[in-house]
């Protein structure tokens, strides 16, 4: 099973040690060169403090859900594989994604 755009997974968090886990967005599309071995991902937070985060509710959810209350944080950028994936949370609806993308590709190109 590969996942998809929107999808949330957990996978290893590069931000911390090697032991720490943390919730992504996958926002690459199957056009992705590696799509299925490797994902570009944003990441999932459950701090407050961040005033630049998307805020997620259940009904962000077109299916499944994350245990807490969390925020994507476009800037978060990661390239977990695959194999790195060890759960599978739900899928957020598009619109939020691409919000996702736009706030990500706005941090790029400013």
């Amino acid at each position: 099973m590969s996942y998809d755009r929107g999808d949330v997974v957990e996978a290893g968090d590069p931000f911390t040690d090697a032991n720490a886990s943390r919730p992504f967005l996958v926002v690459n599309t199957d056009a992705h060169p590696f799509h299925g071995d490797q994902y570009v991902a944003v990441t999932l937070t459950t701090k407050t403090w961040y005033d630049k985060t998307i805020g997620l509710d259940d009904a962000d959810f077109v299916e499944g859900g994350v245990p807490e209350r969390s925020s994507i944080v476009p800037w978060g950028v990661a390239s977990p594989g695959h194999e790195d994936v060890t759960d599978w949370f739900g899928r957020i609806d598009e619109d939020i994604v691409d919000r996702a993308v736009e706030d990500l590709i706005g941090y790029l190109l400013e």
